[in-house]
């Protein structure tokens, strides 16, 4: 497939400029974003009729899943029941489910710390996500990970890294074992676009690409690496463009379009299973909350945020469904109500479990195992 340094295809993805980052105007254009929502319900139907109803039908309980799981994890954060840091995935659900429902179990994902969606859309469970939330013991890592830290080797989750592109590198590594075995696994990683700015990125880029290395570089470009705008950080801020450099397959996807992030997704995939070949997708979405529950968010103004709200990936799948008679009011109020009782239960699962036993402090941590009692003063 030909390199492909498209711009973004709607406004949704051309952002207003300014000295200050900050939208000018007191509220969005309402005509206009009833256009770009119409215009982009128009591409993503057009998707529909090659997919069967079972798999569209689960792409919807995935990404409402992680919205409701992520919404209650707000809740719960505000409650006290859940401390250290916390960032939630809310507005960016369509990335997350529409990349790795591309994917095999045995391919492998790792990625940044924002990474509940990720590990849900994975396969790992509800109750184990929120159970490591609580810092529990029946948590994916023990209650020892937290929010930024999640593993789970049963389904080739690699985990969420705090280390701001820390992961890039790994996932490199982790596509060369791949090759090296000879297997057809992939890796995708995940990472922010404030990662790019990163050396360890463009080295990995480089290498992956010297090496023909079957790993997909998405970068979810949700334009604030924290508080500072993409346009205040990046002097060449179409992502997609920079794989050109290493001469990398590359593309721009809207990541408001669960479908569309499928698709590339799985050109990607293919790519990197038959011809050991790497990827980057820049995946332009917008996170609804602030970058971590102690973010306010004073760096937006709420016209902005309502401009992409007006782009909801859930609500646009929910209305091309319904549209398309995929899917009646019925139907979709049963997913609701199942999907909060998967909720409910996995924070009645985290807050019925205990907490680690002390002893714990000494385990995963080296190859051979600390024995706290040869410590012991004499």
């Amino acid at each position: 497939m030909s390199k492909q340094t498209a711009e973004p295809i709607s406004a949704a993805g051309a952002e207003e400029k300014s000295s200050t980052s900050v939208l000018d105007a007191s509220e969005p254009d309402q005509k206009t974003l009833g256009r770009e929502r119409n215009e982009a319900k128009e591409r993503q139907k057009s998707r529909l009729a090659a997919m069967d109803r079972e798999t569209l039908l689960n792409i919807y309980h995935q990404m409402l899943l992680i919205r409701r799981f992520e919404e209650k994890s707000a809740e719960v954060y505000v409650a006290g029941k859940i401390g250290g840091f916390c960032h939630l995935y809310i507005g960016q659900e369509a990335v997350a489910v529409g990349a790795l429902s591309a994917l095999r179990k045995d391919d492998y994902v790792i990625t940044s710390y924002r990474e509940h969606g990720h590990a849900i859309a994975k396969g790992m469970s509800p109750e184990s996500v929120m159970a490591e939330l609580y810092g529990k013991a029946t948590g994916c890592s023990k209650g020892k990970g937290g929010s930024m830290h999640m593993f789970d080797k049963e389904v080739n989750f690699l985990g969420g890294h705090g280390i701001v592109g820390g992961q890039i590198p790994l996932a490199t590594g982790t596509a060369f074992g791949s090759k090296y075995l000879g297997t057809d696994q992939v890796t995708l990683c995940f990472f922010g676009e404030a990662a790019v700015n990163q050396g360890a990125f463009h080295e990995s880029l480089n290498m992956a690409q010297l090496w023909k290395l079957p790993v997909i570089y998405i970068c979810e470009n949700n334009r604030y690496g924290m508080g500072t705008s993409l346009e205040r950080a990046m002097s060449l801020q179409n992502v997609a463009q920079k794989g050109d450099a290493y001469d990398m397959a590359s593309e721009f996807v809207d990541g408001m379009d669960v479908l569309a992030v499928r698709e590339a997704t799985m050109r990607a995939v293919e790519r990197g299973r038959k011809d050991y070949l790497p990827t980057l997708l820049e995946i332009r979405t917008y996170r609804f909350m602030g970058h971590s529950m102690s973010d306010p968010g004073n760096y937006r103004t709420r016209a902005e945020i309502e401009k992409y709200q007006e782009r909801d990936p859930i609500n646009l799948f929910v209305a091309s469904l319904k549209e398309e008679k995929i899917v009646d009011d019925k139907a979709l109020k049963r997913i609701d109500e199942e999907v909060k009782q998967q909720v409910e239960n996995a924070v009645k699962f985290a807050e019925e479990s205990p907490y680690p036993a002390p002893e714990e402090l000494y385990t995963d941590i080296y190859a051979n195992p600390i024995d706290p009692s040869k410590n012991k003063a004499r």
